[in-house]
């Protein structure tokens, strides 16, 4: 089924899994799609491995966790999910120098918590991780001061017309 997005989600400065200048990072990028899901993208690097040509299995857990975290940002833009549980299965290993995939959905929002579902996927589209996990929802303002939102949380432009549905 291909999914079409729809807007693009912030990056930050430092994060271990979406910081743009953090040198062992992931440098990943996310985007909500018209699903209600969110999709996330990134190449796994040298500075990833575990065994050779395969990334270390908590680089795989990370992204999965900032995909599936990300989801309650869809429907309410000022919460942020921190997490409380996750359980995954790992099918087979990510590799190096090549595109892993996730999306990531919700399955039960309440007041104070969310439960989200989601895969990594290889490029051939087949699932390398699954995972469930519960978020306690925190706000946004929160996680950081208003220096944090002014030059740490911030938007990496891309022209969303030109992508091919996901």
């Amino acid at each position: 089924m291909a999914r079409k997005i729809v807007a693009k989600q912030n990056n930050s400065k430092m994060c271990l899994v979406c910081g743009v200048e953090n040198e062992c990072g992931l440098k990943a990028s996310f985007y909500e799609l018209d699903t209600g899901e969110v999709y996330g993208e990134f190449i796994p690097g040298e500075e990833h491995q575990s065994y050779p040509d395969r990334a270390h299995g908590g680089a795989g857990a990370a992204f999965l966790d900032e995909a599936m975290a990300r989801t309650i940002y869809v429907k309410e833009p000022e919460s942020w999910g921190v997490t409380v549980t996750m359980t995954l299965t790992y099918r087979q290993a990510l590799p190096l120098g090549e595109k892993a995939r996730a999306y990531a959905r919700i399955t039960s929002n309440t007041r104070r918590f969310f439960e989200t579902e989601g895969e990594v996927l290889l490029p051939d589209g087949k699932i390398a991780i699954q995972g469930k996990a519960r978020y306690y929802k925190v706000p946004l303002d929160s996680m950081g001061d208003s220096a944090f939102f002014d030059s740490e949380w911030f938007s990496v432009p891309e022209d969303l017309d030109e992508r091919e549905p996901v």
